[in-house]
């Protein structure tokens, strides 16, 4: 059953894309839920002309990703944290304090798009995180936990 998305869904696709999914889950959970509505003719032609008139647009926001992977990637974030003995950290650093320091930066990225690669981080030092700037532009960026 081939299906087109309204909206991102982790692990089968994006938004207006067009996938093929088992006709189970998209009968029973993807269109109820309005996640998805069903691929016939006429909804692919009227996908194919909104995607047309789309393209210009998303190319423009493809190109910003790129500009701001590429800026990010020549800056170190520094996130602060509250640090016991020996350089432990209270908690740990997840992705919403380093999405905060990211904004304070200037760089607005939602938290649902960065992936730390070594978590949990319980110590002060140096890690490296996937940054999702665009559905194509996916850069690893490297940030410091430092003492507070």
């Amino acid at each position: 059953m081939e299906v087109i998305l309204k909206q991102d869904i982790e692990k089968l696709g994006y938004k207006d894309d067009l996938v093929s999914v088992k006709q189970g889950y998209g009968r029973n959970y993807l269109i109820p839920q309005g996640k998805a509505v069903l691929a016939t003719a006429q909804a692919k032609k009227m996908h194919a002309e909104t995607m047309r008139q789309r393209s210009q647009r998303i190319e423009k926001e493809r190109a910003s990703a790129r500009d701001m992977a590429a800026k990010m990637k020549e800056i170190t974030v520094k996130v602060g944290a509250k640090v016991g003995e020996a350089g432990k950290i209270f908690g740990s650093v997840n992705t919403i304090q380093l999405a905060e320091e990211m904004a304070k930066l200037g760089y607005n990225v939602d938290r649902k798009f960065i992936k730390i690669k070594e978590e949990p981080i319980k110590t002060i030092g140096s890690y490296e995180a996937e940054v999702k700037f665009h559905r194509d532009v996916v850069e690893t960026i490297s940030f410091e936990v430092v003492g507070e």
